[in-house]
């Protein structure tokens, strides 16, 4: 799976993609996504028009989110240490392309 458009932003600690998600096809996109980061699913919430999975890559807890009506796809952190794993992912996503 090819991602592309892969964003930073700092102020927001997001890292964005797009990848021909589908809602319905979530499920697949992300397990794909998070082999391909090696990375643990921890938790998974969905709605009406989002899906938002807590994810644990090497002892940093990150959250994957897919908003349908915007169809956007973004990793996002909370502490400020967990942004320069975002950068080393956003390398690590281009290096597979």
């Amino acid at each position: 799976m090819q991602y592309q458009n892969l964003s930073l932003d700092p102020e927001h600690k997001t890292l964005s993609m797009t990848a021909g998600v589908e809602f319905e096809a979530f499920d697949s996109f992300a397990e794909h996504l998070c082999r391909a980061l090696d990375a643990k699913v921890l938790e998974r919430q969905w709605g009406a028009d989002r899906h938002q999975w807590l994810l644990d890559f090497e002892g940093s807890l990150l959250w994957l989110n897919y908003e349908f009506y915007g169809d956007v796809c973004w990793l996002s952190c909370q502490s400020e240490q967990d942004w320069e794993v975002l950068v080393y992912l956003k390398h690590l996503l281009e290096s597979q392309a």
